[in-house]
């Protein structure tokens, strides 16, 4: 059964984007960059909301050719490009490069795709994994925390029926106290 991680940059007041959808305050040292590289290198298969599809998906594709890119940032893109995709949206009707669409409803399907043989899932995009997170199908929470408060925004975080523990695998800090925390959702 593949794991299924939720992993995303958070400020410490618990949001992925500020108001506007501003991921400025998230800008990562060499030192992250290479950790989220590394992170695309070994997952099996990422699963992308339908607005952080569009955010990746309009830079990564060609930002090895890009003048100035550095070797880190051609190494994320050539990752980046290989790694399969699936986009959960009823609002595009088509992804392109190494990605699928589904439209349908995207709990049964992540339940499904967990249940395949493959590398590890990540869930990216805080509307889907909100809804997966409530499904319980979260394996695996990987929290950068950056050291800074943005006041309001989109969260980490949804409201759940019930309380999920955990148990903390791993810490690590990266230059400027970005702290990463992994936690296992204990079963």
């Amino acid at each position: 059964m593949r794991r299924l991680t939720f992993a995303m940059n958070l400020s410490l007041d618990g949001y992925v984007a500020a108001p506007g959808d501003d991921l400025g305050w998230s800008v990562p040292s060499d030192e992250l960059f290479q950790w989220w590289s590394d992170r695309v290198g070994v997952t099996g298969l990422a699963l992308y909301g339908r607005r952080l599809w569009e955010a990746m998906s309009s830079h990564w594709p060609t930002a090895d050719q890009q003048p100035g890119a550095t070797p880190a940032q051609i190494e994320y893109a050539r990752r980046w490009r290989d790694m399969p995709k699936v986009v959960f949206s009823s609002t595009i009707s088509a992804v392109d490069g190494n990605t699928r669409l589904i439209t349908g409803d995207a709990v049964p399907e992540i339940a499904r795709l967990k249940t395949e043989d493959g590398g590890p899932m990540d869930v990216g995009g805080a509307t889907l994994a909100a809804a997966t997170m409530r499904a319980g199908l979260i394996d695996e929470y990987a929290i950068v925390t950056h050291p800074v408060l943005v006041g309001g925004g989109t969260p980490f975080f949804t409201a759940l029926d019930d309380w999920v523990h955990l148990d903390l695998v791993e810490t690590r800090t990266f230059p400027g106290g970005v702290l990463l925390t992994r936690y296992e959702t204990r079963r």
